[in-house]
Formats: structure tokens, C-alpha cells, sequence
């Protein structure tokens, strides 16, 4: 059986972002309010399994407007940069 989790991109009254990250295997649901909260969320829930999520599913509510989206992208671009510096690899392997 593979882990999945699910990431939602979902706006508050308030028109700000926040992502709704789910574990598909528990139901365990976290609300994520910025890209680092997401982020130690993320590995929290991970760590019940060994830090062997298998894959993210990322989905958006239809009213998030594309600039959140894009801001989202931009605060993962550096997480990832920030990741893969600490790890010495990249996270994700060219398959070419």
C-alpha cells in the first residue's frame, strides 16, 4: 500500500490562502496557514511512517485566485531549494 497524501489549496473569509494537508491512510487533517507551517506539518505526519510519503496530491478549491497560487509556487520553489541543500540532492531525480 503507498502513502498518499493530499494537499487542498482553500481560501478563508478573508481571502487568504491556506492549505487543508491530509494523510489518506488515518484521516488525519492539518491546516497549514504559510509554506513553513506546511512544511513541519508535513513532516510530523510523515514521521509516523518514516519519512516515506509516497506521493502528494495537490488540488485547489475553484475560487483561489491564480496570484495565491503563484505565491504558493514561489514559497515551495524555496522550500525546496532550502531542502535539497540539507539533503546535498535534488528531490526530484531527472528521469532522462
Amino acid at each position: 500500500m503507498s502513502l498518499v497524501f493530499t494537499s487542498v489549496i482553500k481560501i478563508d473569509d478573508n481571502n487568504r490562502w491556506f492549505i487543508e494537508l491530509s494523510d489518506t491512510s488515518d484521516g488525519r487533517v492539518e491546516i497549514c496557514k504559510n509554506m513553513q507551517e506546511y512544511k513541519e506539518k508535513f513532516e510530523k505526519l510523515g514521521e509516523d511512517y518514516g519519512g516515506n510519503v509516497d506521493e502528494v496530491r495537490w488540488s485547489q478549491d475553484e475560487n483561489v485566485p491564480a496570484y495565491h497560487i503563484d505565491e504558493i509556487r514561489q514559497e515551495m520553489a524555496k522550500l525546496q531549494v532550502e531542502v535539497e541543500q540539507k539533503q546535498g540532492r535534488p528531490l526530484m531525480e531527472d528521469t532522462k
